[in-house]
């Protein structure tokens, strides 16, 4: 069992975490059980109005209160933080998927493929990400799938290019080469000299990735453009209190609260302690 193990961790590394890396993976950890734990934890539908609880503040009953339309806050950002996770890791690996695999190929062939698909990557970045996303949000108002398929359009050019330079730089190796006359196949130079090198910086990409995918969703919910009501989602959730911030401002501060905190922590999982 241990030789087993130490072969699978030469084979597929995981990177030793920093400590802005473990803050951030604890502040993260925190936020999903919350997620998650809340709808075993606390029995309400985050789209059930009663109106005779409007604006009600933090009570036994609603540990952080109700919104404008008598809506438990609790259920609500526990469903948009599983929302806008949700929404992120599904853009990111629809993204770092293609993204790895081209860049891949385009590193290691060169030639005329190599210039095919960095003139693809190029065309891609001509348009503005943002445009890109307004416009599917445009076409389809108010649908997850169009603001999902937009980011992951944005996210994926990342990968590829970080991919292809570095996988440009590892064909030359001498450790690679020699693997390569031994006969072993791509499989195998890609799961042993390949990925112990790409995995670090796609790893990072994943998780700015991911922190960007949220702030987009809530930047194009907050106004009016994303998701519609009654979803749960944060961007939507702010400018649904914004009104109320004289009356409830406990209500306002806790979906910039919950956002700031996990793009935080996708941040921090991303850096490095400075050396």
């Amino acid at each position: 069992m241990t030789t087993l193990t130490a072969h699978v961790t030469r084979a597929w590394p995981i990177p030793a975490l920093s400590g802005r890396q473990a803050l951030g993976a604890l502040l993260l950890g925190l936020l999903l059980a919350f997620a998650w734990g809340v709808p075993w934890l606390y029995d309400a539908d985050p789209a059930r109005q009663q109106l005779t609880r409007i604006l009600q503040s933090p009570a036994l009953a609603e540990p952080l209160g109700t919104d404008h339309l008598g809506r438990s806050l609790l259920a609500r950002l526990a469903a948009a933080i599983r929302l806008s996770f949700g929404m992120a890791l599904l853009s990111v690996i629809t993204a770092a998927l293609p993204g790895i695999l081209l860049g891949v190929i385009a590193g290691w062939r060169g030639g005329w493929l190599d210039r095919v698909l960095s003139g693809i990557a190029d065309a891609c970045l001509a348009l503005p990400g943002l445009l890109l996303v307004l416009l599917l949000a445009a076409i389809a108002p108010g649908n997850f799938w169009a603001l999902y398929v937009g980011i992951a359009l944005v996210l994926w050019i990342e990968y590829f290019r970080v991919v292809r330079a570095r996988t440009r730089a590892l064909a030359a190796s001498p450790q690679l080469e020699a693997s390569r006359l031994l006969g072993f196949g791509l499989g195998y130079l890609f799961r042993r000299h390949l990925w112990p090198e790409l995995a670090p910086q796609v790893l990072t990409l994943a998780a700015f990735g991911a922190a960007s995918a949220i702030l987009a969703m809530a930047a194009l919910g907050f106004v009016s453009v994303g998701l519609r009501p009654p979803t749960a989602e944060l961007g939507l959730m702010m400018i649904e209190l914004l009104p109320y911030y004289h009356e409830a401002p406990w209500a306002m501060a806790q979906p910039i609260l919950v956002l700031f905190v996990l793009v935080l922590s996708l941040n921090l999982l991303a850096g490095k302690d400075p050396r």
